[in-house]
């Protein structure tokens, strides 16, 4: 497998910060992972996020996405990334139709193909019959899983997914994880996830990463980091590594 995401001694410390957000973090994603990203609150991930999306560079560092860094190819980089926020990203007074179009055409997609692709993804979600519906009349899930068609539409390479399942139920957690895990299978999309939810993580990545106080602490295919550090459960890993602290405050 090739490497999609390559991320080389990154460093971001934000003004009267004590200490940096992302320190000298390096980390590869390989084509066709499910890569899970976890930490406690204020271990980074957010930081580390917002400099692969583009939205400011590092301080120090490059990353690469697909041998392009957004400095000299902000297009091609992002171009090649879909973002699915942990906030719902749609216009509440517009139908879920008229969002994923507007969104679709945003992107640049347009015509029958735009039209199929839109279609598509609101029938395996469950959606089709609640196209032409407000999205201020959705119910919680049902915004989730139109959010994360937004970040589908154009077919990433790099799908970055902030905590896509949280305050959903059970139904509309399980049609967006089966989703996902079709379109990384079928598509060869890569999958950027993370989450405080841990055994959705564990039995969602192939690979996962835990970072904390901005470095990375450990990563690994998820099987063999449980094993390695003597655990059952991926949770067991986290706490093991991160400790009992609260981290919410």
């Amino acid at each position: 497998m090739s490497v999609l995401v390559d991320i080389q001694h990154v460093t971001k410390q934000y003004k009267e910060a004590a200490r940096p957000a992302v320190n000298d973090l390096s980390m590869r994603i390989e084509k066709g992972d499910v890569f899970g990203l976890l930490g406690p609150n204020g271990a980074g991930k957010t930081t580390l996020i917002s400099m692969l999306c583009g939205l400011f560079p590092p301080g120090s560092g490059k990353i690469y996405i697909n041998g392009h860094t957004h400095e000299t190819h902000s297009r091609e980089s992002k171009q090649a990334i879909g973002v699915v926020p942990q906030e719902i990203a749609l216009y509440p007074k517009l139908t879920a139709w008229e969002n994923l179009n507007f969104l679709g055409h945003m992107y640049g997609l347009k015509g029958n193909s735009l039209k199929e692709s839109i279609r598509m993804h609101l029938s395996v979600l469950g959606l089709e019959a609640n196209m032409h519906q407000k999205i201020m009349s959705y119910s919680g899930g049902m915004k989730r899983r139109v959010n994360l068609i937004a970040g589908l539409l154009h077919n990433p390479q790099l799908l970055i997914l902030d905590e896509p399942t949280v305050g959903v139920d059970i139904q509309s957690k399980q049609a967006i994880i089966d989703h996902l895990k079709k379109m990384n299978r079928e598509n060869g999309m890569t999958i950027l996830y993370t989450s405080h939810h841990l055994e959705e993580a564990e039995d969602f990545c192939n690979v996962i990463a835990i970072i904390d106080h901005g470095e990375l602490i450990t990563q690994g295919k998820t099987k063999e980091l449980i094993a390695q550090y003597n655990c059952t459960s991926i949770e067991e890993v986290y706490l093991k590594i991160t400790g009992n602290k609260f981290r919410d405050k």
